[in-house]
């Protein structure tokens, strides 16, 4: 299985999420924000990448994760994602994952200033408390996450 986790910018929630499912960083303790720093991609997003499935790697199950910036693209590129799956006969093969329902304002804000305002200094801070925040969200999401895809290998 194909399991693409994204988000507005592909470079937080959808990071996080991503090295949560790959166990990059532990679920039952919140990580400091030097330890999300160390996470490929985190709050390193250019504008070339917006759009770019990017590996971050295999499960113990042997499902692929990637990440993915799209934007302010919403529920719609879960669609467009799952309508390109089905026309290539890999439908049941592909899961998009949509963190923005786990994002909270100090992501926004934070991530907006860092990555696109490029006040880094500024943002940093207040995305990783944001992220901090949002991480038991982000949790949930990816077990929830986890769940799915083992139910589409068995079936």
């Amino acid at each position: 299985m194909i399991i693409i986790y994204h988000c507005f910018g592909g470079s937080h929630s959808s990071v996080t999420a991503a090295a949560l499912h790959l166990g990059l960083v532990e679920k039952h303790r919140i990580p400091t924000i030097k330890e999300m720093m160390a996470l490929p991609y985190f709050d390193k997003t250019t504008n070339s990448d917006f759009g770019s499935i990017r590996f971050m790697g295999v499960d113990e199950y042997g499902n692929e994760v990637y990440v993915l910036g799209k934007k302010s693209l919403g529920d719609r590129f879960s669609n467009i994602l799952t309508g390109v799956a089905e026309l290539l006969e890999v439908g049941d093969k592909v899961m998009p994952v949509n963190c923005m329902s786990r994002v909270n304002w100090g992501m926004k804000v934070g991530g907006f200033a860092s990555r696109r305002l490029g006040l880094v200094s500024l943002g940093r801070p207040v995305l990783g408390r944001g992220t901090r925040k949002a991480f038991l969200n982000l949790v949930n999401l990816v077990e929830i996450t986890r769940l799915k895809a083992m139910y589409k290998v068995r079936v």
